[in-house]
């Protein structure tokens, strides 16, 4: 029996009436068409369905679509500011990190939730980050290079 449930998403109140075993990808991708919460492992490990609910990454392969209940949720589509990309996306794409684009929202959304929280992160906490998404083409060099530009840019901005 489906349920009625609220929260916000990307800034603007949003209700959905899900089912007890929808998770929150299908919730995205199916009842609400934003599709660039990617579809990966299903199990939590390669980090392409990385979303941020209140304030932390988090998987939308395995929440139940209930947590959205109250919860405050960003998706890729949401992190742009206007027309322009945000610092993170203009980081990643001037390293080089972006060529197939599986991956990258799930990492732009990781990044974000890290930076939000402390745009000082240490090399360690940035790398813990970035070690739950699984990237097949870049081999990480480019996505480390566009994470430290990415903070710099942030900072910049912050200071």
């Amino acid at each position: 029996m489906a349920e009625a449930i609220q929260f916000t998403l990307n800034g603007a109140p949003q209700a959905v009436a899900v089912e007890p075993a929808d998770k929150i990808i299908d919730v995205l991708r199916e009842h609400l068409n934003l599709t660039g919460t990617k579809r990966g492992c299903d199990d939590g490990t390669c980090g392409a369905c990385t979303i941020v609910l209140d304030g932390e990454a988090k998987r939308a392969c395995l929440l139940p679509a209930a947590k959205l209940a109250g919860a405050t949720v960003l998706t890729i589509e949401g992190v742009n500011q206007g027309l322009e990309i945000h610092p993170i996306q203009k980081a990643l794409i001037e390293a080089g990190a972006v060529q197939c684009g599986y991956c990258i929202p799930g990492i732009v959304l990781e990044l974000y939730a890290l930076y939000t929280k402390n745009v000082n992160a240490s090399d360690d906490e940035i790398k813990t980050a970035l070690s739950r998404h699984f990237c097949r083409c870049t081999g990480y060099e480019a996505i480390w290079e566009g994470a430290k530009l990415a903070q710099k840019f942030l900072q910049a901005k912050a200071g």
